[in-house]
């Protein structure tokens, strides 16, 4: 396993070693956000096509979105949302069932969609280790730093997000954000190390992002670059120095822990 200065290739000139091939991820449907992310109580997946801007499903999920921002949740009701997406309340019944819960539910998994389909595509065109650490950390402070509902909802209503940010529900959203990454990281560690290094990654996000330290922004490219060096880079070193061969002892020297003197 090369060092890290293998690993970030646009230090050394070195060519960094192609992983699997990723594609351009396009938007997924909700169908296939990682399990964790769409637990069972949540219901049955509603299949949004994120890209479907003309869909009345998506229209009706962003207009909640905008009666989040602009009055959060707690004052929001069905035919707030209905107003808002320019469709009538039977027509919104007709697509949700389940009214204005069912309009939470697939608004949070539409927006998981797009906050995973965002992050493939900037995690895909990273160049080596550092840019796919430094892109990662830019792009999801940005997706969720921006996200006006989500900041109404944390200023207004925090027990509507932090849950999920806590305990058990905390682990989850890691898992899930490591399952995700993990095949980003592979291109240049082994699996085992870049499950690892995807957790670490994701730990540290959620730790900048939930309590901001004055003056590091990770919406900056050099202040997430800057973290990435201190903090992230470091540790991911130290795991793939796990996974060297040790180094051969040279002739006549004693190994350590031989008890030869």
């Amino acid at each position: 396993m090369a060092d890290l200065r293998m690993l970030t290739g646009g230090r050394t000139g070195a060519t960094p070693t192609p992983g699997p091939a990723l594609g351009r991820v396009t938007h997924p449907s909700v169908s296939e956000l990682p399990a964790d992310l769409a637990p069972a109580d949540w219901g049955p997946a509603l299949h949004l096509v994120v890209g479907d801007g003309g869909s009345v499903r998506i229209r009706v999920v962003d207009a909640l979105l905008r009666c989040l921002a602009h009055q959060g949740l707690r004052q929001t009701t069905v035919d707030d949302i209905a107003r808002e997406a320019g469709v009538s309340r039977a027509t919104l019944y007709r697509n949700f069932p389940g009214g204005r819960d069912a309009v939470v539910v697939a608004t949070a998994q539409t927006e998981v969609a797009r906050f995973f389909s965002a992050l493939a595509v900037d995690l895909g065109a990273a160049d080596d280790l550092e840019e796919l650490v430094v892109a990662g950390l830019v792009t999801a402070a940005r997706r969720l730093g921006d996200h006006r509902a989500l900041a109404h909802l944390l200023a207004e209503e925090p027990g509507v997000v932090l849950p999920w940010l806590a305990f058990d529900r905390l682990d989850r959203v890691l898992a899930a954000a490591t399952a995700f990454t993990a095949p980003f990281f592979a291109r240049w560690l082994e699996a085992e190390q870049a499950a690892r290094a995807a957790e670490w990654t994701a730990r540290v996000l959620v730790s900048y992002v939930t309590c901001p330290v004055d003056g590091t922004d990770l919406r900056r490219p050099e202040d997430a670059r800057d973290l990435a060096r201190r903090f992230v880079l470091p540790a991911i070193e130290a795991l793939a120095a796990e996974g060297r061969p040790a180094r051969p002892a040279a002739a006549g020297t004693a190994a350590p822990g031989s008890g030869r003197d």
